[in-house]
């Protein structure tokens, strides 16, 4: 690997993204907890924000790696939460919360297991 400590730091970035997206989902209980209010919608546009971030930063792992960590991990579909990013940003207007409540819910909890993995290993 080039360079661990670069990757360690990218790690951590998206470690830090994820563990903020759990804090944030914990009183979301179904999606009209996003949809029924102001605050529910705020709540789901500042996921998506750290889902940006987590897309992205995921994206720089893989250049510094040459794509050489990630598919290490198969427990987590690396390609959808690179590609979730892309549909955030060039998407936003048809993002429906039904898939960030899915995401939260299903996908990034084991998202942050792996990462906090992949540092444990790393270091």
């Amino acid at each position: 690997m080039r360079d661990k400590e670069l990757c360690l730091e990218v790690l951590r970035q998206i470690e830090e993204a994820a563990a903020k997206i759990i804090i944030r989902f914990e009183p979301i209980h179904q999606v009209s907890d996003f949809t029924g209010s102001p605050a529910g919608i705020e709540k789901m546009d500042a996921i998506c924000m750290m889902l940006i971030v987590i897309g992205e930063s995921l994206k720089n792992l893989d250049k510094i790696t040459e794509g050489q960590l990630l598919h290490q991990y198969p427990e987590v579909d690396w390609k959808k939460a690179k590609g979730m990013r892309d549909i955030i940003t060039h998407h936003y207007a048809d993002i429906h919360a039904e898939t960030v409540f899915f995401t939260c819910k299903r996908k990034i909890p084991q998202l942050l297991e792996t990462i906090r993995k992949i540092i444990t290993e790393l270091r």
